[in-house]
């Protein structure tokens, strides 16, 4: 405390000349040119040592609240770049569902495909299985001079079905 109180004693501080060396050395002409923020303002009787003082500190805080609301503005583009990306995500998905309900689709035709030309080569074999044993029948009863049976052969679903019906 004794030191505040020399200080406050001495009359070698000239306050006019150290805010004039404070104003050389920042880019404006005098402190008083730079403004105050609106949501504060000097309480009556300060004195200028604490005007001053307290004028650095709240700059030195205002300029950190601009660089966090220009903070926040980064945050909204990025925001806005997330939206955007999220909507071509979503299209991303409804185009590879679709392809994927189409591949079904087609895997479902192939399927049928493969079954029915299964189907129509079993036909295809119970048939020439039923040929033969017929040319067989004949010719065994060819050589013991037997007749063959004058029955017709029923037709079967062979003859029904084309090869161009099977695609």
């Amino acid at each position: 405390m004794a030191s505040v109180e020399q200080l406050r004693r001495r009359e070698g501080v000239n306050l006019v000349q150290l805010e004039a060396d404070i104003a050389s050395v920042r880019t404006g002409s005098s402190i008083a040119s730079i403004a105050l923020p609106d949501y504060v303002e000097h309480t009556e009787g300060v004195t200028r040592v604490g005007a001053l003082s307290a004028e650095a500190v709240i700059r030195d805080y205002e300029s950190a609240a601009k660089e966090i609301e220009a903070m926040g503005a980064e945050l909204i583009d990025a925001a806005r770049k997330c939206e955007a990306l999220t909507v071509q995500v979503h299209d991303a998905i409804a185009f590879m569902r679709e392809t994927a309900a189409g591949y079904r689709e087609e895997g479902r035709k192939i399927f049928k495909r493969i079954e029915e030309c299964a189907l129509f080569t079993e036909d295809v074999r119970k048939t020439c299985e039923e040929v033969k044993r017929r040319m067989k029948d004949v010719s065994v009863g060819e050589s013991g001079n037997e007749e063959p049976a004058a029955e017709e052969p029923e037709p079967t679903e062979i003859a029904k079905v084309s090869v161009y019906e099977v695609r």
